[in-house]
């Protein structure tokens, strides 16, 4: 009997550790990703930049292109400029909008990407989607994974901690995604993935349960591969569904309603899941990830970043209309505005000071 099995969509090189950026070329070219060292590569004008220095004599067959920010209208700019060079790969170097962007202009021009993130914002790094801000707010686009994922702890914990513990707050709420995938199995029959519910899951509770923090490597260590394994995840799914549930669905809500103000997608979806998860009943747990929330000095609360009661509320109302078909808590309580009220008066009460 033949033995079956799928294919599962995923870097041919994850190397995380202290140093890692120093081995580049040297991974690129044994994994036969750049053998001939034609490399298009992306920086910002930030971190990016200031690793070009470091980086550029071993690659010296390279040319490096500055992005100037996560626009689509700047994705698609960098791919009309990479369209003749003949490269073999694209690799993104910087932050989350730099690797957006490298990830949406490799996938036009037909380039692999290596992602080579400078913090840990959000598990973009590793996902089948670009997030770009576009003349209607933001948009998701679907890309190839990245063939490979360099992140070096050392550059990590230079980046500014706000970044780093965003992905903090994105890896947990994968918790409250998969919940919500859960839910909407049993009230509408939506097929589970239990290969990706089960990776993205873990990879929350793992980053979830750790008793370190930003300042050492070990914690840094399990949370890089658990924004690579929600990455990963969405990937073997198809979509966003085992990392983005009613948690996202209140962070697109932030975005779109308040977009001069909101804050880090991580900062707002872990914010999300931990109010989504007292929605659902599951107060013990809500507690608990408000309270891992706050060790790491992220928000539980939406006074915390900058937006009132009123204004939660109304992105709680509003948070179902950014993801038409998808079925989390929000969509199965169809809470109303005083209903919202009462239960955050509840949940404040609950994770306390």
């Amino acid at each position: 009997m033949p033995l079956l099995t799928r294919l599962i969509p995923s870097p041919v090189v994850v190397d995380i550790r202290p140093g890692a950026l120093d081995d580049l070329a040297g991974v690129l070219a044994d994994e036969r990703i750049a053998q001939s060292g034609r490399l298009a590569v992306a920086v910002s004008g930030g971190s990016g930049a200031k690793l070009r220095e470091r980086i550029a004599p071993s690659l010296p067959g390279a040319t490096w292109y500055e992005v100037g920010g996560g626009t689509l209208d700047d994705a698609i700019r960098l791919a009309g400029e990479m369209k003749s060079g003949h490269y073999d790969a694209v690799v993104g170097l910087g932050g989350g909008k730099i690797i957006d962007c490298a990830k949406f202009a490799a996938a036009r021009v037909g380039l692999p990407l290596v992602a080579v993130p400078t913090n840990l914002a959000h598990d973009g790094l590793c996902s089948p989607v670009a997030t770009l801000d576009n003349d209607a707010g933001r948009g998701s686009y679907g890309v190839p994974n990245p063939i490979a994922v360099v992140i070096d702890l050392d550059v990590i914990r230079e980046a500014p901690a706000r970044f780093v513990r965003a992905g903090i707050g994105d890896a947990i709420s994968n918790i409250n995604a998969v919940a919500d995938w859960e839910l909407s199995n049993r009230v509408t029959g939506e097929k589970i993935d239990g290969l990706a519910a089960a990776m993205a899951r873990q990879a929350g509770e793992a980053v979830l349960r750790h008793p370190g923090g930003i300042g050492d490597n070990g914690f840094l260590q399990v949370l890089a591969e658990a924004l690579v394994l929600s990455g990963i995840s969405m990937s073997i799914s198809g979509d966003s569904r085992p990392s983005s549930g009613s948690c996202h669905e209140i962070n697109h809500a932030f975005d779109l309603l308040f977009p001069k103000r909101a804050a880090a997608h991580g900062e707002q979806c872990g914010l999300g899941a931990a109010f989504a998860m007292y929605l659902r009943g599951a107060h013990e747990e809500a507690v608990h990830t408000a309270f891992v929330l706050r060790r790491h000095g992220l928000p539980v609360l939406p006074e915390e970043i900058g937006f009132t009661l009123d204004e939660f509320v109304r992105a709680v109302e509003f948070a179902p209309e950014t993801r038409p078909g998808r079925y989390t808590i929000l969509e199965h309580l169809d809470l109303k505005t005083n209903q919202i009220k009462d239960i955050y008066a509840d949940y404040v009460k609950a994770i306390g000071s």
